[in-house]
């Protein structure tokens, strides 16, 4: 029998009080205090903010909880930015949307940092080991966000970043499940060779992890191309994630025709829409998939948001969390 569990792939908006006492730390701003090396009072902020999110979570029955990145300002770019090895410079527009993030460029080699295994390690503090679930951006995807003027060439500077998150992975406390998250290959699809390369460094970051974590590869924007698609399930993880809200159709498509991994994340919430879907609503999407994929037997399907949710403004990002518990507990009895 299908197992459902409701989670989500991080990146979560900032609670408003937050938002209100980092603005009162020396006038700051976006980006202004997250370098690596804040200070005591602004530490102090994102710790208690981690704590609400995290009791937010629990509170809303997610069976896997995130630490909330809420210090990453550069979204999926952070683990770049605040890298002794990278310059900040330019603010570029974060994919097709209104959100920003300063361009990183590499411009030494990517030794390890450890910037996201302390705030996992911090999390860990809150969270039972397992339902602990840890979120970094896809290597492809954050490859695409950078800029390298160290490495030379594409497909070092690839595997370079792929190393690099490994290696931060490594460092990670014990958790239940690892998302990785992949919009690029949607947004600015691999062509000819570099798809093989993406789905390498993916495989490279997914065996970071211990055996008994579980990998979800998430992409979202949209659907894969059909080669793309192909490629990434040659990589070894467990769960590829599709986005059924913005293109439920050809992701449907994908599955059916090329198959997909013995389980799946399905993006059957809205993370960047402020209407919030009713929980079963939601529910109804995970039963719409499961009688559209009639050749498949999944194992585990991952209830979770299309995207990242720092879209959302901090009331809506709660009443969603809330939703997406429900209605992953009213699939479960159905199934």
């Amino acid at each position: 029998m299908t197992e459902y569990i409701a989670t989500t792939p991080g990146v979560y908006p900032l609670p408003d009080w937050a938002k209100d006492d980092l603005a009162d730390l020396k006038g700051h701003q976006k980006h202004d205090l997250v370098d690596g090396d804040e200070g005591e009072e602004v530490v102090a902020v994102y710790d208690e903010a981690r704590e609400e999110v995290l009791d937010r979570q629990q509170s809303a029955g997610l069976d896997r909880v995130v630490e909330g990145q809420l210090r990453w300002d550069d979204m999926l770019a952070h683990p770049l930015a605040v890298h002794d090895a990278v310059e900040t410079r330019g603010i570029v527009r974060y994919y097709d949307n209104n959100n920003f993030y300063r361009e990183p460029v590499v411009t030494d080699e990517l030794t390890f940092d450890g910037d996201v295994a302390g705030e996992l390690e911090a999390a860990s503090e809150f969270a039972d080991d397992d339902s602990l679930q840890a979120v970094v951006p896809g290597p492809y995807s954050l490859a695409d966000l950078a800029t390298d003027e160290y490495y030379g060439d594409d497909a070092a500077f690839l595997d370079a970043v792929a190393d690099f998150l490994a290696g931060e992975i490594e460092a990670f406390p014990e958790v239940e499940t690892l998302f990785v998250l992949e919009p690029s290959l949607v947004e600015n699809a691999p062509g000819e060779g570099e798809d093989e390369r993406a789905s390498e460094a993916v495989d490279t970051v997914a065996n970071a992890v211990g055996s008994d974590t579980d990998v979800v590869v998430h992409t979202y924007w949209g659907a894969l191309d059909e080669k793309v698609h192909a490629h990434l399930l040659d990589a070894d993880f467990d769960a590829l994630g599709y986005d059924f809200v913005s293109n439920s159709e050809d992701n449907l498509y994908n599955i059916n025709e090329y198959g997909t991994k013995d389980s799946i994340a399905a993006g059957v919430v809205d993370g960047q829409n402020t209407l919030v879907e009713d929980s079963e609503a939601i529910s109804e999407r995970a039963d719409w998939l499961v009688e559209n994929t009639p050749a498949a037997d999944f194992e585990t399907v991952y209830l979770t948001p299309n995207t990242e949710l720092f879209y959302l403004p901090y009331s809506t990002f709660e009443e969603k969390l809330a939703a997406l518990g429900e209605a992953t507990d009213l699939a479960e009895v159905k199934a």
